[in-house]
Formats: C-alpha cells, structure tokens, sequence
C-alpha cells in the first residue's frame, strides 16, 4: 500500500518512553482511486510500536462494484510490508515477478531491503465487502541493505482460549511461532473475544504494545477503544486485558508489540531510510526506472512527488501543549500542523524524551 501525497514532506521517528496508556485518534487518508483508511500510525504524537512503523486499517468496504482497491506500483526500501485481511480478497504483484492473491487470515509479508516494487488490487470474483490492515515494519541494520524477497504464509498457528482464539500473524504467542521472519523482537496477533467476555493476554514486559479494535468498541486495559482509535501500551506490562462490549456476538482485535526501536528512522513518500540523501537516491532511482517493472498491473506506476526545496531533516519547535497533557510526558518538536493529502503525512517532525 503506498503514501498518495504529490508532494510529501520527511518524517523523522525516534523512540520515545510514555509510562500511561494513551489512545490515539487515527487520521483519515485515501489510497488507489479513493480507499479511505485510518491511519493509525504513524502519528505527531505516536510514531513506532517497536519496529512497526504504519499501519492502515480500511474497510469494511462494499467492492462489488468499480474497480474496488487498486493501488498502482510504487516503490519501497527500508521495511516490510505486512498485508492482514479480515473480509475480502487482494491480489498482489510485485518486481520480483510475485502474484499472490491473500484471503483473510493469511499473512502477505514483503521485505523490501534495498529496493522492492509492488500493486495491490481487489482480484476478479472477489467477496463484497473489503475489510484490512496494511502495515510497515522499519528494517533494522544491515537488513535494510539486503536483497529483496516476498513471502506468502496462508497456515498461521492458532491458539484457542475457551471461546476466544489468537492467530500469531508474527512472532510468537504461547509456544505457538509464526513462520514469517521479521528481523526485530515482534508481535502481530489477531485476537477474536466473544462479546461481553474478557480475555487476559500475557505478554512480555520489555514489549510496547498497540491494540485496535477491529469491530466494535471495547476496553483494553482500561481504556475504551473502538474501530479508528489505537491503544498503546508502554513497556513494563506482564498481561493486557481486552473486554469488548457485551452487545457484539464476536469482537476482534489487531494487536502489534514490540522492543522500542533503538535506531532513528526518516520517512518520505514509501521509503523508510536514515538520511535525506538516501531518500533522494531512492526517488531518482524509481523515476530512472531502476526498482524492475511490476507486470500485469492495469495501469500505470505511480509518479514519484518531487522532493520538497529544503533538505530533508527536522524542523524542531516544541509542542507544549502535547506535553502539557501527559502525566509522564515526551517533548515532541513539530515543523506545524500535519496535512493531510491523498494518505500521506505533509510535515516533518520528530520526537525525544523528556529528561
């Protein structure tokens, strides 16, 4: 799934420590010909859960009709991208020559390393209704500079608690450990709860974690979260307590974790790098052709936004009135106001911590 913006501005991520749970308020944005999504991450306020560094839910959608999601080819390089579907039915193709299709439950995971070319788009004789998560996992060093690769998992090990399961997209869950390879400590877990029960998840304490609710409002850890709202959860936590609403027949949850990523992260368009000489290369790399063709997609790539007049690095100015509300805050220095413009972030910013 790709950033939209014509003209996208650089994002800088540093990990930052926040001691209470907060619940964070997704932005809206619009991918391919017009996908809504809730971008939940990353945020002026939230920018990493360990290493995931984006994350998209969209739908439920009714794509019976047009041309449903269709997101051009478009490049990447520092991260994964990890496809989650709750309804519906995507294809994927991509420059190594990959046609996937992925049906709900199944894991789409992308490693982009040096440089990677994708589409996504609703397949031919797909289900009504379109309903998912896309999600970007930074590339720790030296990974970042590896070879590109693409892999489908469609048998994910599911753990049943009673009337509740946990399917370990990621990672690991009591005992039972994905097969996708990740190249920092991970979560990714869809968690379904029957209405009106409670379900106790272990786990690990040098974890932060980050709940969305996928159906319906519920409680997570004593915050009430519902479908565009984040819970996130700092490290120290042995257990996190998910209790949907009483009136829903099944609730559902997407709950990411990790460590706090250590390394300080710039991103622009769909690239995830350390300098904006990088980004730069990237780009002219994409508009020369360089990433490989995606075959078969109807339609054209995308074109590369130009590059903002200014090298692309910080523009600090603290923002006190996000610290002013926290018990235990950050400082988060901010170029302005973020604008949002065809799903992609329009300022720079970043973060460190208070004291």
């Amino acid at each position: 799934m790709s950033n939209l913006d014509p003209a996208p501005e650089a994002i800088t991520l540093t990990p930052g420590v926040v001691r209470a749970v907060d619940v964070i308020e997704a932005r809206k944005a619009a991918i391919g010909d017009g996908t809504e999504v809730r971008r939940l991450l990353p945020q002026r306020t939230l920018r990493t859960v360990g290493a995931w560094c984006f994350l998209d839910h969209y739908g439920p959608d009714e794509v019976s009709r047009g041309p449903g999601m269709q997101v051009p080819p478009h490049p990447h390089i520092g991260l994964q991208t990890a496809s989650w579907l709750f309804q519906g039915l995507v294809l994927h193709r991509d420059s190594l020559g990959s046609r996937q299709l992925i049906r709900p439950g199944e894991l789409n995971l992308m490693t982009a390393g040096g440089g990677i070319a994708h589409s996504e788009e609703s397949a031919a004789g797909r289900p009504s209704v379109l309903h998912g998560l896309q999600l970007w996992i930074a590339l720790p060093e030296p990974e970042r500079h590896g070879e590109p690769r693409f892999t489908h998992h469609a048998d994910l090990p599911v753990v049943h608690e009673g009337g509740a399961s946990v399917t370990v997209a990621v990672g690991e869950y009591r005992g039972e450990r994905s097969p996708a390879e990740v190249f920092s400590p991970l979560a990714g877990l869809e968690v379904a709860v029957p209405g009106g029960d409670d379900l106790v998840l272990p786990v690990r304490e040098d974890f932060e974690y980050g709940v969305v609710a996928v159906d319906g409002s519920a409680v997570v850890a004593g915050a009430l979260i519902a479908p565009g709202l984040l819970a996130h959860l700092p490290t120290g936590r042995s257990e996190i307590r998910l209790s949907p609403a009483s009136g829903s027949r099944l609730a559902r949850f997407f709950v990411v974790g990790g460590v706090p990523f250590g390394e300080r992260l710039l991103m622009w368009w769909n690239f995830v790098a350390r300098s904006g000489d990088e980004i730069a290369r990237a780009r002219e790399d994409w508009v020369a052709g360089r990433f490989g063709k995606v075959y078969g997609y109807p339609g054209d790539p995308l074109a590369a936004p130009p590059l903002p007049d200014v090298p692309l690095k910080p523009r600090l100015r603290v923002a006190g009135a996000l610290t002013a509300a926290r018990s235990a805050p950050r400082i988060f220095t901010d170029a302005g106001p973020a604008r949002w413009l065809r799903g992609s972030w329009a300022r720079d910013w970043r973060s460190r911590d208070d004291g």
